[in-house]
């Protein structure tokens, strides 16, 4: 019987570094339909206030299901460490109660948590997600015994939205960022920020294969997987005709050549406008 389903899952970011998200998560789950939608205009969102942030992804959430997303993955840690808990408890439930969105912070968190031996994690991540605690407050939550080390890199999504993350620039940048997280003995290392997946084969020839990198290319798809196989209500009203739209609110050729770079195919972008 054909199924009269037409929920779509949409993919937010402030640019595209969450594509590597998206990929992961057709990689894992191809049979359904995905909307993308980067901030690229206003991006990046790591140095923004917490009212900017909360008042660009409320424009976000908007464009995305009026598209017709069942549910939206926030593949921004920025977003999803000072806006996602705001809207979740306040512009969800008075604008659209039968909606989800979930974020990639709680994932990354509980997977640091399991694999840690010697619990020390280091996290790299924006100011912004940095300052609001979140890393600190899931982690703690889940494991009070572990001891966080942070370190906000505010000039890696730069680098990476200017397409020089195999630059001399990026190497001596991470160089720089990761020296005191090395001296700190962690185990394990949270890309607190999907546009760092970029750039984890440079970081991991930086810090060494003894310590266990949590990607959340990797974990988000996983727990995508487990989280639809939960929620029966939420898998039934999504659409399977593998489709995969693009927007952007900057609509430029660097978009579509590293997009399509860092999503592993060739993808064609949309204009979106939010407001």
């Amino acid at each position: 019987m054909k199924s009269n389903a037409v929920g779509n899952i949409g993919i937010f970011d402030s640019g595209f570094g969450g594509l590597t998200v998206l990929r992961g998560i057709v990689k894992k789950l191809p049979q359904y339909n995905y909307i993308y939608l980067g901030d690229t205009a206003r991006n990046p969102y790591g140095t923004r206030s917490k009212k900017t942030i909360y008042k660009f992804t409320k424009e976000a959430v908007d464009f995305l299901f009026k598209k017709k997303c069942e549910f939206i993955i926030f593949a921004c840690n920025t977003a999803s460490s000072d806006a996602l808990r705001k809207i979740q408890l306040e512009y969800l439930t008075k604008k659209y109660p039968t909606r989800k969105i979930l974020g990639v912070l709680i994932p990354a968190s509980e997977e640091a948590v399991k694999i840690t031996k010697n619990k020390r994690v280091g996290v790299i991540a924006t100011e912004s997600t940095i300052q609001s605690g979140s890393f600190t407050r899931e982690i703690t939550k889940l494991d009070p015994k572990i001891k966080l080390f942070q370190k906000s890199c505010p000039l890696l999504v730069p680098i990476v939205e200017a397409g020089e993350q195999n630059s001399k620039v990026a190497e001596l940048v991470l160089e720089d960022y990761l020296r005191p997280l090395k001296m700190s003995r962690i185990d394990t290392l949270i890309l607190g920020c999907t546009h760092y997946g970029i750039l984890e084969n440079k970081i991991r020839k930086i810090i060494g294969k003894n310590i266990s990198i949590v990607s959340e290319e990797r974990i988000v798809p996983e727990k995508l997987s487990i989280y639809l196989k939960k929620h029966k209500e939420i898998e039934r009203g999504l659409a399977k005709n593998r489709r995969i739209k693009f927007y952007s609110t900057d609509l430029t050729d660097k978009f579509q050549i590293l997009g399509s770079k860092f999503f592993g195919k060739s993808i064609r972008v949309q204009k979106a406008v939010l407001k």
